[in-house]
């Protein structure tokens, strides 16, 4: 089995259109506001997947219903506005956003989902978004890829894309994504939006349970700030175009099929660590010696979510006592006589006792944009995890004072 190539691109499947257009949701006329993608195959499956907070916005609801059918052809996208917390008002103008879409695109108002990204508790501006509607069903494009990739943008400083091809049954199959995300990302899932398209031949419970697989992975396993927003979503749309045998776990190519979903995603969740805002370091934070993989997700978590730990990663200063700190009331068990610490492969902490590192060494680590912080948390268990953040700066507090 070849591995899949990746590229910087959202490289739309044989089947698929999109567009970005600038609505006037956004005062600038320079930022594209809205994006629409639509597959023009009638089977085509969707999965997909949404976020956890309790307070969910009026588009995710709509959502989490019309996926359950594993049935939908497009979906409308607004940002600018989360059209979050709107009451029954947010509710309307979302059925609204979708019967307005389908009309246009010869569809039934049950085939087209809807996000929307943006400021929480303000009430959408719909004549814009009417016009949007509009303005996208006429743009609709096979490379209009890279449009809706930058159109779905919020406090991202660049869009978010990434694309491969594969070989299924003799047949190139094409998988193809964008995100945005820059802010409140938290797991369970990341606070963002990623649509990924796909001409390859799956059934609706198949593609979801990869598509579970690859976030599981991925965009469950970053977290900028600790919070968890209320309009997250991940959908992925299949539409059969390559006409290879249907996938399933029992298909010889599945774990192609897999590894590839699984790239893409997790080269857009990357693209969100980097582009966290204010960040200046990636982080990859790892855990060993856990009584169970939860007990080691759990430490992680708490380390990376803590600000005293990632106000330290934006300096000089070496953050692992701040860790420890964290580890001691995080509600994981720890061997406090074997816990244990590396910045890279450099040892920090051993058997709880500091290792007097070499000096240039770790400030040559600390000052680089990327590395990793591996933790022994001495239990002897072989629970593990990894998750993926960021430092945290000054200029996070003035992204986030408006």
């Amino acid at each position: 089995m070849n591995p899949p190539l990746f590229t910087e691109s959202f490289l739309l499947p044989p089947g698929f259109r999109s567009a970005g257009v600038h609505a006037g949701i956004k005062a600038d006329p320079a930022k594209s506001d809205m994006a629409l993608i639509v597959s023009d195959v009638q089977d085509t499956v969707v999965a997909g997947m949404f976020t956890t907070n309790k307070i969910q916005a009026a588009p995710v609801k709509m959502g989490i219903e019309t996926c359950k059918t594993g049935r939908a052809r497009a979906v409308i996208v607004n940002s600018g506005n989360a059209n979050a917390c709107t009451g029954k008002q947010g509710v309307l103008d979302a059925q609204e956003m979708a019967e307005k879409t389908a009309g246009l695109l010869g569809l039934s108002a049950d085939e087209v989902l809807v996000s929307s990204t943006g400021s929480i508790g303000k009430p959408m501006n719909m004549p814009p978004v009417r016009q949007g509607i509009a303005m996208l069903s006429e743009a609709l494009s096979a490379e209009g890829g890279a449009d809706t990739a930058k159109a779905i943008m919020t406090t991202d400083t660049r869009p978010k894309m990434c694309s491969t091809t594969i070989v299924v049954d003799g047949k190139t199959v094409t998988i193809g994504g964008c995100c945005k995300g820059a802010g409140m990302i938290e797991p369970n899932m990341a606070t963002m939006l990623s649509y990924i398209c796909t001409d390859a031949k799956i059934e609706a419970a198949d593609l979801r349970e990869a598509l579970k697989t690859a976030v599981s992975r991925s965009f469950n396993k970053i977290s900028i700030d600790g919070d968890t927003s209320t309009n997250d979503s991940v959908i992925c749309f299949a539409n059969g175009g390559a006409d290879n045998d249907s996938l399933n776990p029992d298909h010889p190519d599945w774990v192609l099929f897999q590894t590839a979903l699984n790239g893409v995603i997790f080269d857009l969740a990357m693209k969100i660590v980097w582009d966290g805002e204010g960040m200046t370091k990636f982080i990859e934070l790892q855990a060993q010696g856990a009584v169970s993989d939860q007990e080691a997700d759990k430490a992680l978590r708490a380390i990376a979510n803590s600000f005293l730990v990632k106000t330290g990663m934006a300096g000089t200063y070496p953050a692992w006592s701040r860790m420890v700190d964290v580890l001691g009331y995080c509600g994981v068990d720890i061997d406090v006589d074997k816990l244990s610490i590396w910045y890279d492969e450099l040892p920090i902490l051993i058997d709880s006792t500091p290792a007097l590192p070499d000096a240039e060494a770790l400030k040559k680590i600390l000052h680089s944009n990327r590395y990793t912080v591996r933790l022994d948390l001495g239990t002897g268990g072989a629970g593990e995890a990894v998750l993926y953040t960021c430092d945290c700066t000054e200029e996070y507090v003035r992204i986030n004072m408006f």
